[in-house]
């Protein structure tokens, strides 16, 4: 009898679905901004400011935000773990990828609420 042997973390669909959910949601957002943005005929600094001051605009922005914080740290995981080899390579780029996602998310929410 040979029994299969499971190894690694066991991401697979759990995150594929998680990629598709928010790469779906990033294209609804991008449209809806679009086709909300298009009949402004000059887009100036108090339509963009008169747009996003509405919560419900902050609400989906900011689920934008970390749908693509959560999209990139997928995708970039991995990347680092089919082609980073060594573990602990593999760790230190995890742990700076990381950081910098957390930190670009916090930045994008503080210009969000900032308006």
């Amino acid at each position: 009898m040979v029994k299969d042997i499971i190894v690694g973390a066991h991401y697979g669909l759990k995150d594929w679905l998680g990629q598709r959910i928010t790469a779906a949601f990033m294209v609804i957002y991008t449209v809806i901004v679009l086709a909300l943005l298009i009949g402004q005929e000059p887009l100036t600094y108090e339509v963009w400011y008169a747009f996003m001051a509405d919560g419900f605009m902050r609400f989906f922005t900011f689920l934008f935000i970390l749908s693509l914080m959560f999209h990139a740290w997928v995708g970039v995981r991995d990347i680092w773990m089919d082609y980073a080899k060594p573990t602990s390579v593999r760790l230190a780029l995890h742990v700076i990828t990381l950081l910098a996602l957390l930190g670009y998310t916090g930045w994008a929410v503080s210009i969000l609420w900032r308006l």
